[in-house]
Parts: C-alpha cells; sequence; structure tokens
C-alpha cells in the first residue's frame, strides 16, 4: 500500500515549492524583457530621427548652391537658424544651419567661418531640443 501512495501525486508541499521557485525565478525574466522593451524604444526613436535629419539633408544637397549660398548669406553664420529650417511649432523640428566655409584655413587663425571662400558651404541639420545632428560640405559645381 505505501508503493501505491508514493504513486497518487504531488504534495502540497512540493507545489508550493515549485510555486516560489518559479517566482523567484520569473522576477529575472521579466526585468530582462522590459530592459529589450525600453531597448527598442530608443532603437525606434533614433531610427526615425537618423531618417528625418538624412531626409532633410539630401533635399539640402538637391537644391542649387547659389540658394543655398543666398540663404547662408541670409542667415548670418553658423549659429543662426536658416529660412530652410521648419517652422517653429512643437519641439523636434528640424533646423537647418548654413555657412560659407573656409576650406583652406589661409587666414591662418583655425576657424572654418572666418576668412571663407564663396565656393564652400558648411550645411548642419538638428533636431531641436536634442543630441541629434548630421553636418556637411559641399561645393559649388558639385551638385
Amino acid at each position: 500500500m505505501s508503493k501505491r501512495r508514493n504513486e497518487l501525486g504531488l504534495t502540497l508541499v512540493e507545489v508550493l515549492v515549485s510555486m516560489v521557485l518559479l517566482s523567484i525565478l520569473l522576477i529575472p525574466a521579466v526585468s530582462a524583457l522590459q530592459v529589450g522593451i525600453v531597448g527598442s524604444e530608443i532603437h525606434s526613436d533614433v531610427a526615425t530621427s537618423q531618417s528625418r535629419l538624412t531626409s532633410q539633408l539630401e533635399q539640402l544637397l538637391a537644391e542649387p548652391f547659389a540658394d543655398l549660398a543666398a540663404a547662408a548669406t541670409a542667415a548670418g553664420g553658423p549659429t543662426s537658424a536658416s529660412s530652410y529650417s521648419e517652422p517653429a511649432g512643437p519641439t523636434g523640428r528640424v533646423l537647418v544651419y548654413l555657412s560659407f566655409y573656409d576650406g583652406d584655413n589661409a587666414d591662418a587663425d583655425d576657424d572654418p567661418f572666418t576668412g571663407t571662400e564663396e565656393d564652400l558651404l558648411w550645411i548642419r541639420v538638428d533636431l531641436e531640443d536634442t543630441i541629434y545632428t548630421l553636418q556637411t560640405i559641399t561645393a559649388r559645381g558639385y551638385q
């Protein structure tokens, strides 16, 4: 009769011990999933931001050099947003900075925005209130 009693099933103590073990092991697993979910949200934000900046930069590089040069002159320097920037509104708008660029440093002051050359333009696109930015230099006749 004692053999038969062992084969009837799990005791209440065995069930409780297994539930406690599962509960203890489930906490790190759920934490790992939470980190993965947060990481995917961050990646999505970075990918969207990078896509917006790349798109804007490609549109600018497709513009005629003369139009970009006129906007750079109107902007007045590398720290003023140009007319190519998105209009004021919610945060996260794309800001475009244009300036003539001193590529040969002929004035020997190591400032790329003084002693500028008329054939080089520096372009930077930023997402307002974020760390995301792209910049490049383009030359007259490059397009």
